[in-house]
């Protein structure tokens, strides 16, 4: 639980903290755009390079994001070794049945394995810089657009508000209930693998139990304060783009314009 980083934010003054959370997001989702033009090793450098300046920028310890890369460590080792055994290549290594190794294959999923590492290193200064709260206002400001389609854009931003605020208070909910099934005798750690998920069940209800009855309590007290939705709501929170926003969204689309041109050149 204390390497979870889902709802974490670390409170700082780096440049990266200060910026408006509309330019970060906007950067995120250009950035999982952008690693797909990376077609070398000069690509997945000038990346690499990109997101290191950012993980310096930001003053957070390299500790955070080795942290929010385990968690998905398994799912990038199944797919790396997956790429590397079924890509076909011309300079084959090693064939065993419809398991084959080749250079091209090699290569590919160290492509694989860059990319997933540099999409979890940005996506973790995403959320580490950016206050929960903040994140919401960003991504209901973002869709803004869609109120013109009749899209609940402020009912979305507070269903996400929500949601990433009662992370930690999950978090701890699952721990104080693990602390009690272990004090009534239960084992997490024992067994064959049908026993392991079948010891999740006792954690599973009463962790449902409790959210349900926690979202129930929210909902009536929302309601009591007379909350109608977002129609002639103010925000205390005002967001402020500024002439660093500016620069971080100039960064990444001259990055992509040099992976651009640099494919067209490297073909």
């Amino acid at each position: 639980m204390n390497n979870m980083l889902m709802g974490r934010y670390i409170p700082g003054d780096s440049a990266i903290h200060k910026m408006d959370p509309r330019s970060k997001l906007l950067v995120m989702i250009a950035f999982i755009a952008v690693i797909f033009l990376a077609n070398d090793w000069l690509g997945y450098l000038l990346l690499l390079i990109y997101t290191f300046a950012g993980v310096w920028l930001s003053k957070i310890s390299i500790s955070y994001f080795l942290k929010g890369l385990r968690p998905m460590l398994g799912l990038i080792l199944f797919t790396v070794i997956f790429q590397m055994l079924f890509t076909p290549g011309e300079h084959i290594l090693f064939h065993f049945w419809i398991l084959q190794v080749s250079i091209e294959s090699l290569i590919n999923a160290v492509y694989i394995f860059f990319r997933f590492v540099l999409i979890i290193f940005m996506s973790t200064i995403l959320t580490l810089t950016t206050p929960p709260l903040t994140l919401a206002d960003g991504i209901e400001t973002g869709l803004s657009p869609l109120k013109k389609l009749k899209v609940p854009v402020h009912e979305l931003g507070l269903m996400l508000s929500i949601s990433l605020r009662f992370i930690p208070t999950l978090m701890d909910d699952t721990t104080m209930i693990m602390n009690a099934q272990k004090a009534r005798g239960m084992d997490f750690g024992e067994g064959s693998l049908l026993q392991k998920i079948k010891s999740v069940i006792p954690i599973l209800i009463p962790l449902f139990v409790s959210s349900f009855r926690r979202a129930d309590d929210l909902a009536i007290a929302m309601e009591s304060r007379g909350y109608q939705g977002g129609d002639g709501r103010t925000k205390y929170r005002q967001l402020k783009w500024q002439s660093r926003d500016t620069i971080l969204v100039i960064s990444i689309i001259i990055m992509a314009l040099v992976l651009i041109l640099w494919s067209k050149v490297s073909k």
